[in-house]
C-alpha cells in the first residue's frame, strides 16, 4: 500500500472522471461569472438622462497616463501607508515581548491582570481604539493609528509569544535551572529565544493584518493609500474616475499584501527546514539556549572564585 493511500482509498476510473467533469463544470461557471460581472461593469449607464461611459471605458483610464497622480500615490498614499505600519509593527512586537513576559509569569497579581488587559485590548476593535485614542488623548491622527494598531496587534504578538512559551519542553527550563540560572534568566536567556524563533512565521503574518489594519485610519483622516485614491484624487478628477482610483488602490494593497505574504511563507519554510529536518547551521545544535545557560553559570562561578 502506498503513502498516498493510508488514509483513504485512490479514486478509480469513475472517480477520477467525476472529479474531472466537476473541475470543469466549476471553472466554466467561474469564466461565465466574471464575464457576466465585466459586462455588466463594461454596460454605459444612464443617469439623469445622461448616458454614462462603462467602467472599463477608455475615458475613465486616461488619468492613469499622468505622472503626476502616481507620484502624489506614492509619495504620500502608499508611504503613510507604510510609515504608520512600520512603526506600529516595531511598538506591536515590543509590547508583545512585554505582555508575553507579564503572561507567564508566576506570580499571581502580575498574571491575572496581564491577562484580563489582553482580553480587552483584543476584544475592542482597531477602529473603536483610533477614535478613542484621537478624541480623548489628542494626540492627532498620525499617533492615534499607529497607537491602536500597536496596541491590538501587540496583544495577539504577546498572545503568540506566550503560546510559543507554552509549547516549550520542560525539560529545557530545568536543565537552565540545574545549571544555576534564576527563573528569569531561564526565561530571557534560553525559552524566550527558542519561542520567539518558532513563532516568527505568525508574528509575520500577523503584521501582514496590521498593515491592512492601516486602511481604518480612513475614517480617523489620516493620509493613508486608501484616503488618499478615493477622496483627494477622487474629489479632484471628479467621480467618473472613482472605480479607476479604486482599482489603482486595490493592485497597490494587493501587491504589498503578496510580497508580505510571501515573505511570511518564506520564513516559515525556512524556519521549518532548519530547525525541524536538521538543515541550516543553528539545526546542528538545538540546544543552544542551554549552552548559553552553562556558559553564564561558568562565568558566574569563575568570578566568584576570583572573588574568593
Amino acid at each position: 500500500m502506498s503513502g498516498a493511500s493510508v488514509l483513504f482509498d485512490a479514486p478509480g476510473p469513475k472517480a477520477r472522471r467525476l472529479s474531472r467533469i466537476l473541475s470543469a463544470v466549476t471553472a466554466v461557471v467561474v469564466v461565465a461569472g466574471l464575464g457576466w460581472v465585466f459586462a455588466t461593469l463594461n454596460a454605459p449607464r444612464e443617469s439623469g438622462g445622461v448616458t454614462l461611459p462603462g467602467m472599463f471605458d477608455a475615458v475613465r483610464w486616461n488619468i492613469a497616463s499622468d505622472p503626476e497622480m502616481w507620484g502624489f500615490i506614492i509619495s504620500v498614499g502608499v508611504w503613510g501607508t507604510l510609515r504608520a505600519a512600520a512603526v506600529a509593527a516595531v511598538l506591536a512586537i515590543a509590547l508583545g515581548i512585554v505582555l508575553s513576559l507579564l503572561r507567564s509569569s508566576t506570580i499571581a497579581w502580575i498574571r491575572i491582570p496581564t491577562a484580563v488587559l489582553i482580553e480587552f485590548f483584543r476584544g475592542m476593535p482597531v477602529l473603536l481604539m483610533m477614535l478613542f485614542i484621537l478624541l480623548v488623548a489628542g494626540t492627532g491622527q498620525y499617533w492615534a493609528v499607529v497607537s491602536a494598531l500597536a496596541i491590538y496587534n501587540g496583544a495577539l504578538i504577546g498572545e503568540a509569544l506566550r503560546a510559543g512559551l507554552v509549547a516549550l519542553p520542560r525539560g529545557q527550563r530545568e536543565a537552565a535551572l540545574s545549571v544555576g540560572m534564576r527563573p528569569l534568566q531561564s526565561k530571557m536567556l534560553v525559552e524566550f529565544p527558542q519561542a520567539f524563533r518558532q513563532m516568527l512565521p505568525i508574528i509575520v503574518a500577523q503584521l501582514v493584518v496590521l498593515l491592512k489594519d492601516t486602511s481604518l485610519a480612513y475614517i480617523v483622516g489620516y493620509p493613508e493609500l486608501l484616503r488618499v485614491t478615493l477622496n483627494n484624487l477622487g474629489s479632484f478628477y471628479g467621480n467618473r474616475y472613482l472605480f479607476t482610483l479604486w482599482c489603482i488602490a486595490f493592485v497597490f494593497y494587493l501587491v504589498i499584501d503578496l510580497s508580505l505574504s510571501w515573505f511570511a511563507r518564506w520564513l516559515a519554510r525556512r524556519t521549518d527546514r532548519r530547525y525541524h529536518t536538521g538543515k541550516g547551521p543553528a539545526a546542528d545544535d538545538p540546544t543552544q539556549g542551554l549552552l548559553v545557560a552553562q556558559a553564564v553559570a561558568s562565568a558566574r562561578e569563575s568570578e566568584s572564585r576570583g572573588q574568593g
